[in-house]
Order: structure tokens, then C-alpha cells, then sequence
């Protein structure tokens, strides 16, 4: 079995005559923990679309657990192992934790149309076991997501990657609006899925989060990686200088 989990080879993205993502080489590997900066347009919110299969690329290929995908839409890819946590969290205010974890995909006891009956004991099962395999700590299951914090919210949304057989996880600024506490929450079931050898996308703002959690850096600008750095060879410095163009990825040879 390769050690590659992800690979995304000259991935591009045109809308009209804009190119969003242009000629994407990208590595992951199984285990491994990478965020992907970059400024704001820099063109990580459209190579993450083509990756979870929200947007079809224009060009390039994406092989994913060594197989070539072409996803059809976002459960497509869910179906094949991609598990994403976006700033929205797609969560369902009035439902409980299991509702929300199994949301589109229930259980069931019975199918019969209308008078299906779901299998609430089953999916609230699943549900401790995703919480205890990320470290989640949520004391009252049948709580409705209206009623949490926010930090308690995301870490819902992190579960529910855990509650299937996830091959990878992509999180979009997880902490971005969450305070001290449930950001260090957070980050630590971050660090729970690093120990399980569960491969991580981060993309963050923050660069004392970076350094903390992954092994390597991936910097996007103008829609094209201009850095693939390893973290313990590189500073926040460096990373810096390559998101504004002070340094111009001249030297990059693409993801190793």
C-alpha cells in the first residue's frame, strides 16, 4: 500500500477568465498533518472545493487512496472517505448530537417510506464511539445544537468526520471564531487525531496554530502553491514572506 493518501496533479480552476487554481501539485501522506496557507483569494477555499467534490476542476487529476476520482458532488466524496469541517459546520440547530452526527445518513429499523422508524439506539452508540475516538467530551447527547457554545458546536462538526470510516479529515479554520478555551479544545482533538494516524488538511490563519499541529506547510497565492515547507526547517517568517510575494517560490519544485 503507498504511503500517499492524496495527490492532486496540475488540479486547475478557471470561472470564465478567472484562474483561480492554476496547475495544483499536492501531497499527502497517510498520517500526516499539512496546513495550507495563504492571503484571502489566494485560491485554498477552490482547491478544497475540487478536492470534497463541491466543484468540478477544469483540468489536472485527483488520486485519492491510489485511485483516480472524478467526484460527483460532496457526498460522493463523504462516500469514499473524505470527511470535511467548513467555518459553516452544516449543523441542524434543533437536532441532538446522534441527529446531527447521522444527519443524511440515518439508521434505521425499519424503512417503510413514511413509516420508517430510526434505529435512535444504534446511531447514539456510533455517536460515543466517534466522540471517544476524537476526544470529544459532550456531556448531554440529547442536547440540541441551539443550546451549545460555539466551541462545543465544532467539536460536534469534528465528531461526526470520526462517526464513518473517514480515510481523511479537511478542516477550514476550526478555531477562527471560538475563544481561548474551546480553541485549545479544539486543537487538542487535533492532536487526538494525529496520534490515530488520522491524516489532517488544516487550513488556518493562524500561524501559532500551524507550527503547534502540523508537520508541513503548503503556501497558495495568486492561485498557485509557491511553498511546500517542512515545519521543523522553517519559520513564521519564512511562511510570511511567501504569502505576500516577498519571496516568489522560485525554488519551488512542487510537493514532495
Amino acid at each position: 500500500m503507498s504511503d500517499v493518501i492524496l495527490q492532486t496533479i496540475g488540479l486547475t480552476k478557471h470561472y470564465g477568465g478567472v484562474h483561480a487554481l492554476t496547475d495544483a501539485n499536492f501531497t499527502l501522506h497517510r498520517g500526516e498533518h499539512v496546513a495550507i496557507m495563504g492571503d484571502n483569494g489566494a485560491g485554498k477555499s477552490t482547491f478544497v472545493r475540487q478536492i470534497t467534490g463541491v466543484e468540478q476542476p477544469t483540468a489536472g487529476q485527483i488520486l485519492f487512496d491510489g485511485q483516480e476520482m472524478a467526484f460527483s458532488g460532496p457526498l460522493d466524496a463523504r462516500e469514499k472517505g473524505i470527511e470535511a469541517v467548513f467555518q459553516t459546520l452544516a449543523l441542524a440547530d434543533d437536532l441532538d448530537v446522534p441527529s446531527n452526527l447521522f444527519l443524511g445518513r440515518e439508521l434505521y429499523r425499519l424503512r417503510l417510506g413514511p413509516f420508517s422508524i430510526l434505529d435512535r439506539r444504534a446511531m447514539r452508540a456510533a455517536t460515543l464511539a466517534a466522540l471517544q475516538k476524537t476526544g470529544v467530551k459532550i456531556p448531554d447527547l440529547s442536547n440540541t445544537i441551539r443550546n451549545m457554545s460555539g466551541g462545543q458546536r465544532q467539536c460536534v462538526a469534528i465528531a461526526r468526520t470520526a462517526a464513518f470510516k473517514s480515510k481523511m479529515v479537511i478542516m477550514d479554520e476550526p478555531t477562527a471564531a471560538l475563544g481561548v478555551q474551546e480553541t485549545a479544545q479544539v486543537e487538542n482533538i487535533i492532536r487526538t487525531l494525529k496520534a490515530a494516524g488520522e491524516p489532517v488538511i488544516l487550513i488556518s490563519h493562524n500561524m501559532r496554530q500551524v507550527f503547534d499541529l502540523v508537520d508541513r506547510i503548503v503556501v497558495f497565492r495568486r492561485g498557485r502553491i509557491v511553498a511546500n515547507l517542512a515545519k521543523a526547517a522553517t519559520t513564521g517568517e519564512d511562511v510570511v514572506a511567501y504569502i505576500t510575494g516577498a519571496k516568489t517560490g522560485a525554488e519551488y519544485e512542487g510537493a514532495a
